[in-house]
């Protein structure tokens, strides 16, 4: 026992109480503050206040763009007491256009690729605002949500975002926190926006009540920045939306190429979300050389731009959709894409809000 502390204020408590007291309050601090996006805005805390320094540094869509390094110091210096890769991370991603739907953050310079290679260090990047973001704050200015004071109480910063742009579910989210996980596929907002006007209408009472199947018809699924097919039924896509929990059988576009004298070549165009183009064509290469699949004689990466990944069969009397079924099947030109609608709701605590276990999707 430590002498110098006077004994009022020493504390005897059970020490499996103490942990278990100690232990939950980390566990909530991680769940709300970290891991789990709010339903209003779609963002975390660390996205909210690195577009939110943004904002105020100035970099709106159309003006000039300030280098990462100095977007992130802001943030951790006055919002948010962690470490600088972290945050650098989070910016990254809302920047790539291979990860996130509608990009948050327009960046200059290297910031990675869908082969999964690292973007540049902070201090050679920059970024500004994209429009998706400004709709996000339009309304600040306005005091149209509520502000609190920042961890040292120097500055203040949102709550959330007034969010004029559904952004949840148009970017989707993903985290892991203390005995809960979220994942949040990415949706169409031309389709989102069609599903919450006739949720509007009747809210409003100019329609009857709004069944899962009709927001199914309007939404009919996830809409990936990679592209690709979900080949998912459609029953089970409806059970997994009015549960809040599934997932969604996902497989890469292609098509079949002419080359000439009979013979073809299968070209990808279109991969899974969140599958690393490089990995993938390892994979398939290892394959071959382990003569796990002797009907594939080569794979060939000829993207630019747009992903081009050519496979050779061994001869041309090969079956096409076989050949493909085996790729599905072998590696990942074939993944399931998770669906976890856990987020923080409008009474500030996690739950799943969208499916019917928690009420009605309407």
């Amino acid at each position: 026992m430590n002498r110098d502390i006077p004994s009022e204020q020493i504390l005897e408590t059970p020490f499996d109480a103490a942990l278990s007291e100690r232990y939950l309050a980390y566990a909530l601090s991680t769940i709300m503050s970290r891991s789990l996006p709010d339903v209003r805005d779609g963002l975390k805390p660390v996205h909210r206040r690195l577009l939110y320094a943004m904002r105020l540094l100035k970099l709106d869509p159309g003006t000039g763009y300030k280098k990462c390094a100095r977007v992130v110091g802001d943030v951790i210096g006055k919002y948010h007491p962690h470490g600088d890769q972290a945050v650098y991370d989070a910016l990254v991603r809302l920047a790539q256009h291979f990860a996130v739907r509608y990009p948050l953050i327009d960046g200059q310079g290297n910031f990675g690729n869908v082969d999964g290679d690292n973007p540049a260090a902070m201090r050679y990047t920059e970024a500004r605002m994209t429009a998706v973001a400004a709709l996000l704050m339009d309304g600040l200015d306005e005091d149209a949500v509520d502000f609190r004071r920042t961890y040292d109480g120097e500055e203040e910063e949102p709550v959330v975002f007034p969010g004029a742009f559904p952004n949840l579910l148009a970017n989707g989210a993903a985290g892991i926190a203390v005995g809960m996980a979220t994942s949040v596929p990415p949706h169409n907002a031309g389709e989102l926006i069609d599903a919450l006007q006739i949720l509007i209408e009747a809210r409003l009472g100019r329609r009857g009540p709004v069944l899962d199947d009709e927001l199914l018809a309007l939404v009919p699924g996830p809409d990936f920045p990679t592209g690709g097919v979900i080949v998912e039924p459609r029953a089970s896509m409806l059970e997994a939306y009015r549960t809040g929990r599934g997932s969604f059988r996902t497989r890469a576009r292609w098509e079949q190429e002419e080359t000439g004298h009979g013979t073809w070549q299968i070209v990808v165009t279109e991969i899974p979300y969140q599958v690393a183009k490089s990995k993938l064509i390892e994979k398939i290469a290892e394959l071959i050389n382990d003569r796990k699949l002797p009907i594939l004689a080569d794979v060939r990466d000829e993207s630019t731009e747009d992903i081009r990944l050519v496979l050779e069969p061994k001869s041309r009397n090969v079956d096409p959709r076989i050949l493909m079924e085996s790729l599905f099947r072998l590696s990942d030109l074939e993944v399931r894409a998770s669906l976890n609608l856990n987020v923080i709701d409008l009474d500030g605590a996690p739950g799943f809000i969208f499916g019917s276990g928690a009420g009605s999707l309407s």
